[in-house]
């Protein structure tokens, strides 16, 4: 008889979870694996809430599976390693993101794009190699595998760290591998949220001129004054729109809305980039000769590798990078989740784990 997932995962742990399409959650037992002989086990201190989360707990993308345990953009501290683990040890600083497993074995993870692999196992709501489900850091602890593990540099701190290994991955990827982290290079931000806010940072980091699209003109100020951004366009204004055209090498489309390409693609210079990271439910808008003619390529772009993650962290660290958080407790997190699907968040929450998820 095959094992049940409590035999599996015998260890006890605290978690917040949804367990239907109406996405609110609530406190949940659920099962740990003990830590392996290649885990580290990690006291969740902080978890970001990111966009994909309220996208999975209210089942809109059709692949929940329930009760569901969000959370990946995890940072805590070790607590146990198992005996070939040698990077880490008890009291470091960690964090983990999108992903807990590969195959380890196929083209892409050999090639140490293991964010690719047709077998990858996801943070949270993605079935393990055991058969089990994962769950995610909306937990007071996890157990991963040390591959999937990310050192915190010094001097980053835990809560407003923790988004970068989701939002700050995810915009730094495209611009490493697409050419859009060379200074004076001129850099398109289509949204200014959790992602968007981040790819200001990280572009003005690299030192690109950086141009914030937006369809809200009163994000102008903050893009702007707060961000650093160079310039700030209104694309729901011709003359503006009609003014920057032509002008980026390159755009980072973080907009989750579905929207025609055109006026967007007419921003690029010839053989400009733009990089789609948003996940609209409907279908691209786009006209091949928008793209034709100027031979400009239109490409996507998902989390980034492990040796990427941590490298983005290291150089983050470096120039003071952080993302805006506005940290919650653990009673707090289903208005959050009702804010974020308003847009009414500046710029990721944080749910103070350590403190705040306690047995009542």
């Amino acid at each position: 008889m095959a094992p049940t997932e409590a035999e599996q995962h015998p260890r006890k742990a605290l978690a917040l979870a949804a367990h239907d399409a109406s996405g609110r959650v609530t406190p949940i037992r659920i099962s740990r694996r003990d830590t392996g002989d290649d885990d580290v086990a990690i006291q969740v201190l902080y978890c970001g809430i990111c966009h994909s989360d309220l996208h999975t707990v209210r089942n809109e993308w059709r692949t929940a599976i329930y009760p569901v345990v969000p959370g990946h953009e995890i940072a805590g501290l070790v607590t146990e390693v198992g005996k070939n683990v040698h990077k880490f040890n008890v009291g470091d600083r960690v964090g983990v993101g999108c992903m807990a497993n590969t195959c380890q074995s196929c083209e892409s993870c050999e090639a140490g794009l293991e964010n690719y692999c047709s077998k990858i196992v996801f943070t949270y709501n993605s079935h393990d190699r055991d058969g089990t489900v994962t769950c995610g850091g909306y937990s007071d602890m996890v157990v991963v595998n040390q591959r999937f593990v990310i050192r915190f540099p010094d001097g980053m701190p835990l809560d407003k760290g923790a988004p970068l290994l989701c939002a700050g991955i995810t915009v730094y990827t495209p611009m490493k591998y697409h050419g859009l982290n060379e200074p004076g290079k001129r850099v398109g931000v289509i949204g200014l949220g959790g992602l968007g806010h981040v790819a200001v940072k990280f572009a003005k980091a690299f030192g690109m001129r950086v141009t914030v699209i937006s369809t809200s003109p009163e994000k102008r100020e903050e893009a702007v004054e707060k961000l650093g951004a160079d310039d700030f366009v209104v694309s729901s204004d011709a003359g503006q729109m009609k003014a920057a055209k032509g002008t980026m090498h390159g755009i980072i489309n973080t907009a989750s809305a579905s929207m025609s390409m055109y006026p967007y693609l007419a921003l690029l210079k010839p053989q400009g980039k733009m990089i789609l990271l948003g996940l609209p439910e409907k279908p691209l808008q786009i006209s091949a000769f928008s793209l034709v003619a100027g031979g400009k390529t239109l490409s996507g772009s998902c989390m980034g590798s492990i040796k990427d993650t941590q490298e983005m962290m290291d150089f983050a660290a470096k120039h003071e990078l952080t993302a805006d958080v506005e940290v919650i407790g653990a009673d707090d997190v289903n208005d959050a989740l009702e804010r974020l699907a308003k847009g009414d968040v500046r710029y990721r929450f944080v749910i103070d784990i350590g403190n705040t998820l306690v047995t009542t």
